[in-house]
This record gives structure tokens, C-alpha cells and sequence, in this order.
């Protein structure tokens, strides 16, 4: 085992929880996530993790949606649940990071990413969630116009995949693998 999953093994419940809130904000999922320690290694805490997102409800997704910011918008405080202090500072800062692709976009691309957004929202009731890291605004803008032909169905599969790759690159930074 290694020392950071050892590190994340030995917190206390008030302590873990918080620091798995940063990288999925359902609180649903960061409980089973802490109830599940120790991890053996890498692998077996992925694979809790993605079990975990696969058995969320539809509001428990809602819940860890309603943390990220639009793309293109700045994160300067998260909206999850039960994060504070450097937790929440750790987690807007992931997000702007994450994001920083869209902050190179010409004021056209951006206009038109704020104005998807909000079509977006209209039509799935939520906001549009991508894997933003190492991603142009303009491959994203592309993603999320594809995108807006789904039905609510196909939809709801895209953003838990999306929310799966940004919670693995979530975990990964939280362990300091990257």
C-alpha cells in the first residue's frame, strides 16, 4: 500500500469524507468511499470508485453536477456540500485548472460556449459536464453542440462517463500521482 493510500486509510470519517468530496461531490458516493477503506493499492480504489459512481442515483449525479461550474466559467468557490476551508480552495483551484483550456478561447468561442451552456441546461436541466483537462474550448464547444442532439437517456450515460474520467484524475491528484 502505498503511503498517500495509507494517508486516506487513516483519516478520521470528519476528515476523509471532505477530502473525497473534492473529487466526486455526491456525498452518497464520498460515505461508501470511506466506509471502503483501506484500498490495497491504486487499482482497488478506482475500481470502489467507479462501482460507486455506477450505483448512484439520478440525484445523487445531480448533487455532484451542482459542484462544477459552467465551462468557461471560473471556479472561485465549490458549491459541494460539506467542503470547506483548503478543501474548498483545493477543489475551485482543480476546476480552474481543469478548465484552463477555455480561458485561450477567442471572445466568439466563448460567447458561444456560455450560450450552449445555457441551451444545455434548458434542455437536460442540469449543466454540461466534460473531462475539460487537456481540452481546447473549441474541441469542448464541438463535444457540447454533438452533444445537445441527445435524448435525456443518452445524455445521462455521456455525463456519468464524463463524471467517472474527471473523478479518476480527481482521485489521481488527490493521492499526488500527478
Amino acid at each position: 500500500m502505498s503511503g498517500r493510500l495509507e494517508w486516506l486509510g487513516s483519516l478520521p470519517l470528519e476528515e476523509a469524507e471532505p477530502q473525497l468530496l473534492t473529487c466526486c461531490a455526491s456525498r452518497e458516493w464520498a460515505r461508501k468511499m470511506v466506509a471502503g477503506r483501506p484500498y490495497i493499492d491504486e487499482s482497488s480504489l478506482m475500481q470502489a470508485a467507479l462501482w460507486g459512481l455506477d450505483a448512484l442515483d439520478w440525484t445523487d449525479i445531480e448533487e455532484a453536477l451542482a459542484a462544477h461550474p459552467r465551462i468557461g466559467e471560473r471556479a472561485e468557490t465549490p458549491r459541494a456540500e460539506g467542503v470547506s476551508g483548503e478543501f474548498a480552495q483545493r477543489e475551485a483551484q482543480w476546476s480552474r485548472d481543469e478548465q484552463s483550456g477555455a480561458d485561450l478561447a477567442s471572445d466568439q468561442v466563448k460567447i458561444r460556449l456560455a450560450d450552449l451552456n445555457v441551451a444545455y441546461e434548458n434542455q437536460f436541466g442540469h449543466i454540461f459536464l466534460i473531462r475539460a483537462t487537456g481540452r481546447t474550448a473549441a474541441e469542448m464547444l464541438a463535444e457540447l453542440e454533438r452533444r445537445l442532439g441527445n435524448s435525456v437517456e443518452a445524455e445521462r450515460a455521456v455525463v456519468r462517463a464524463e463524471l467517472a474520467a474527471i473523478t479518476r484524475l480527481r482521485i489521481r491528484k488527490l493521492l499526488g500521482l500527478i
